[in-house]
């Protein structure tokens, strides 16, 4: 990659890169497919937002070809073309790099992007989808994130509040403690953040794929992630 695409991979997202990407993640699979008691993977900017936050902020690195096919939960993407898998790959490491420099230089002015929607005619934040996509990329790298013992735990709380895995426990509370949960969860992230940055070291290892049961896939045979390379020449490389 020539050093003007590098320098592009830095240039945060604009509300109409944002706009754009949220539509791709919504209508990538046509609303007629059967989605009940599968995963739909990542189907909004808040849940790419939420993913893409832990992704940066954990113990190991993550690569491309480990959390790009975790996207897609049970629908695996079929890119209509290169050109399609490029800009939006460029789009996603963007983004990526813009929540990792806000972060990494100023930690105070990192904001989720959270959902927002009507209640009884009301306004309100739903962090929902941003806590599943969080918890999507702490799973990643789940048995390293967790080796940070009762820190890790207790930081993770409010986030674990309102994902499936806590069968969305913040929900049953009462709305003060519901408005207290959601309200930790912007400063816990950059607390997590922080305390696996002190912890991290330059020779810090990388995540390992997640154990699946279907057939090892070929070195000659067309990646997964839909590339249209050869499998050794992109995700196996």
């Amino acid at each position: 990659m020539t050093p003007k695409k590098l320098a592009e991979l830095n240039v945060p997202l604009d509300d109409d890169d944002l706009d754009f990407l949220d539509d791709f993640l919504l209508h990538r699979f046509d609303d007629d497919i059967d989605t009940e008691d599968k995963d739909e993977g990542v189907a909004d900017l808040a849940t790419l937002d939420g993913m893409f936050t832990a992704i940066v902020s954990g113990p190991v690195e993550v690569p491309m070809s480990l959390w790009l096919p975790a996207m897609w939960g049970d629908f695996p993407y079929i890119w209509a073309s290169k050109k399609e898998f490029e800009k939006i790959s460029r789009l996603f490491l963007r983004h990526m790099n813009s929540i990792a420099e806000v972060l990494m230089t100023q930690p105070e002015d990192f904001e989720p992007i959270f959902c927002t929607g009507l209640v009884e005619g009301k306004a309100c934040t739903i962090v929902d989808e941003w806590c599943e996509g969080y918890w999507r990329g702490v799973k990643l790298a789940e048995a390293e994130w967790l080796s940070g013992g009762d820190d890790i735990t207790r930081l993770l709380t409010p986030v674990l509040a309102f994902t499936h895995a806590s069968a969305w426990r913040g929900h049953e509370l009462i709305a003060e403690e519901v408005d207290a949960l959601q309200e930790a969860i912007a400063p816990n992230t950059r607390e997590l953040h922080a305390f696996w940055l002190a912890r991290r070291s330059p020779n810090s290892p990388v995540a390992a794929p997640l154990r699946r049961s279907d057939p090892r896939i070929g070195r000659n045979a067309p990646c997964p992630c839909g590339s249209g390379k050869k499998f050794k020449h992109c995700c196996l490389h």
